[in-house]
């Protein structure tokens, strides 16, 4: 019996199938991230820092490149 060529209808098909599957993989491993954040931030005490000033916090050092950020804030 010979096969026939897939089609591009059946090929969008499963693109659409493969990008909803890993939609949900990025939404599932988002919060598994955020939790082992969370974690982090109890850790260290964090968790007492208004919400506004860690993101600050987060996207100016973002910004700045968390390697120059460290040492700006490392006692020298």
């Amino acid at each position: 019996m010979a096969r026939s060529k897939p089609s591009a209808r059946n090929a969008l098909k499963k693109l659409r199938e493969q990008r909803e599957e890993l939609d949900a993989q990025e939404a599932r491993l988002r919060e598994e991230a955020a939790g082992e954040l969370g974690k982090v931030l109890l850790e260290c005490g964090a968790e007492t820092i208004e919400p506004a000033q860690l993101r600050q916090l987060i996207r100016t050092s973002l910004a700045i490149g968390i390697d120059d950020a460290l040492k700006r804030l490392s006692p020298a």
